[in-house]
C-alpha cells in the first residue's frame, strides 16, 4: 500500500490526502516530524518538508502539485484539474493563488505562531502576525464567495483540486478557529458542501494533540 508522509496541520498534505480520498486509492497515512530532520526522511526527499507520497513500487514523490499532477495522470477517474484547456488553466491559476497567496498571507502565519512557536519551544506568538492574518483572511473569504456565487465551484460546473486546496488551507485555520464564517455565507456554504464530501471525513476526523479544535470543526451542518 502506499504511504503518505504527512503532518496534521499542514495544508499541503490535507490536498493530497483529499485527492487520495476523491479518487478511491488506498493509503497509510505516516506522521513526519520534519524538524526532526530524519535521515531516512531526507533520503526520500531532500527538501525535508511534506508531502511526501511513496508508491507500492518504492517510487518517493514530493511537493504537493508534483504528486496532485502525478496522481490525475495515474489515476484520472474522476478527473479533478478539468476537460478542456481553458478549464485546466483556471483550476491551476486557483490551485496557485491558495497555495501561494493564501497561503503566505494567511495560513502559513498562523500555524508558525499558533503551533509551531510552542513545539519548537520558541517562544510566545507575535501577535503582529496573527492579527496581519486575520485581517488578509477577509480578502480570500470574499474572492471565494465572488466564485461561489458565480460558479457551481470554484473553478467551474465541477468539483476540482481548486475547491481541494482552498478547503484544505481552509480546514486548517478552521481547526485554530480562526475563520470569520458569520462574515462570509457563500464561502461558508460553499465549504459546507466540501465538508459533506465523505473524501473529507478524515480531515474532519483529525485531533491533534495537545490542541483542540473548536466545536463546528466537524460538522457538516456548522
Amino acid at each position: 500500500m502506499r504511504t503518505l508522509f504527512h503532518l496534521w496541520l499542514d495544508p499541503f498534505s490535507r490536498k493530497v490526502r483529499v485527492v487520495l480520498a476523491e479518487k478511491n486509492l488506498d493509503f497509510k497515512l505516516t506522521v513526519e516530524q520534519v524538524w526532526d530532520r530524519r535521515t531516512d526522511f531526507l533520503t526520500l526527499n531532500p527538501a525535508g518538508d511534506v508531502p511526501v507520497l511513496v508508491e507500492e513500487d518504492g517510487t518517493a514523490l514530493s511537493d504537493s502539485a508534483a504528486i496532485c499532477e502525478f496522481l490525475e495522470e495515474t489515476a484520472p477517474d474522476p478527473g479533478l484539474i478539468g476537460k478542456t484547456p481553458g478549464e485546466r488553466a483556471e483550476t491551476r491559476r486557483l490551485v496557485s493563488w491558495f497555495d501561494r497567496k493564501f497561503y503566505e498571507e494567511v495560513s502559513e502565519c498562523l500555524i508558525a505562531e499558533k503551533v509551531m512557536r510552542r513545539i519548537l519551544g520558541q517562544g510566545a506568538p507575535d501577535s503582529r502576525v496573527i492579527r496581519a492574518a486575520l485581517a488578509n483572511i477577509h480578502t480570500h473569504l470574499d474572492y471565494i464567495s465572488h466564485l461561489a456565487d458565480h460558479r457551481h465551484w470554484l473553478a467551474g460546473e465541477e468539483l476540482s483540486l481548486a475547491d481541494i486546496a482552498a478547503a484544505a488551507h481552509l480546514s486548517v485555520v478552521d481547526y485554530l478557529g480562526d475563520v470569520p464564517w458569520a462574515d462570509h455565507e457563500s464561502a461558508k456554504h460553499w465549504y459546507a458542501r466540501i465538508k459533506s464530501r465523505p473524501s473529507f471525513r478524515a480531515i474532519l476526523a483529525d485531533s491533534i494533540p495537545g490542541l483542540t479544535a473548536p466545536k463546528h470543526y466537524a460538522n457538516p451542518d456548522f
